[in-house]
């Protein structure tokens, strides 16, 4: 009988051992791949044995049930985060279970420039591969209910930048995001503004800022462009911004801003109204903004491009009329 017990107690240990050893040998030996990079998204609320099955449905020769085991032996099976993965080369059970519990996803990248449109960007998001496109088709109007933004005109309440997201993040999240950045700059900025500036609200700071951003060839001159323009406000003069005139035709601007366009009324025609546009014109930046409520102080009331990006910045409209002859420019203010 003690022999009998020894027998089992042997066998017992040395089963034990192998069990040891095999899984010692399985998580830390790379697993097969399919082929690389391999590719999974997790979406939200995936339960880890789902989660396991996805991982092998992509190629990632993990053996699902040992893999599971391994996380519940260690404790992490409730701790894989959603999103999108992406494997280089191959990990081991280990290294891919690390990868999953510190949510290390597949970042995209979104651009959007200073300048743009808000239609601009929705094409961005319309054709970005990594996005998912929940809003498409979705009228402007819509989309700011779904923002909860109380605007009535989606143009320059998303801020320009470059956002990082994980692939198959919604375009109303990265909206979201945009959006909230925008309302975060603008409010820093109306805090800490000249306080002889002429808006009458933060909004109105903002239409400058588009226009700013529009106007301005070289960085160094936004707060004199900003400067000329404050002027011409504060006087009642037309603005005269051939970017506010263009932005009231939309689609039908062609590339080339006619006389006729400027002689044409409309509320975006800034040589037919005084006062700015309805609404901005852009998506402004940070700069843009800070030129808007920070102008320079200048005399000048006119400036013409003297066609290298730098402007010729005038006090009377004699010495523009001049500037206007030298540089040979057409629709110059």
């Amino acid at each position: 009988m003690l022999r009998i017990l020894w027998s089992l107690s042997i066998s017992a240990a040395l089963a034990a051992l192998a069990a040891a050893v095999a899984g010692a040998w399985y998580v830390s030996t790379p697993v097969a791949m399919v082929q690389l990079p391999a590719e999974f998204e997790l979406p939200a609320g995936t339960r880890f044995r789902a989660a396991a099955q996805r991982i092998e449905e992509a190629g990632i020769r993990i053996g699902a049930w040992r893999f599971e085991l391994m996380a519940r032996a260690l404790g992490r099976a409730g701790d894989i985060k959603a999103g999108s993965y992406e494997l280089t080369a191959a990990p081991t059970p280990l290294e891919l279970l690390d990868k999953l519990t510190r949510g290390d996803v597949t970042q995209a990248e979104l651009k959007v420039i200073e300048g743009w449109t808000f239609r601009q960007m929705r094409a961005a998001l319309d054709a970005h591969p990594g996005v998912r496109h929940d809003l498409l088709g979705v009228p402007d109007d819509e989309v700011l209910r779904r923002l909860d933004a109380s605007d009535a005109h989606p143009e320059g309440l998303f801020f320009p930048d470059t956002y990082l997201f994980s692939k198959g993040t919604s375009d109303q999240h990265i909206l979201r995001r945009a959006h909230l950045a925008l309302r975060r700059h603008l409010d820093l900025e109306w805090q800490q503004r000249d306080p002889a500036v002429p808006y009458g609200s933060a909004y109105e700071a903002l239409i400058m800022a588009s226009i700013v951003e529009k106007e301005t060839g070289r960085a160094a001159e936004r707060d004199q462009i900003s400067g000329v323009l404050v002027n011409r406000l504060r006087r009642g003069m037309l603005l005269q911004v051939d970017p506010s005139v263009i932005y009231g035709l939309g689609e039908r601007f062609d590339g080339n801003l006619k006389k006729i366009h400027l002689q044409t009324d409309g509320p975006y025609n800034t040589y037919t109204r005084a006062g700015l546009p309805p609404t901005p014109i852009a998506l402004p930046g940070v700069a843009a903004l800070r030129a808007a409520l920070h102008p320079a102080k200048t005399d000048a009331l006119y400036y013409v491009s003297r066609g290298d990006g730098t402007s010729q910045f005038s006090r009377t409209l004699e010495e523009h009329n001049r500037a206007v002859r030298k540089y040979q420019l057409n629709g110059a203010r």
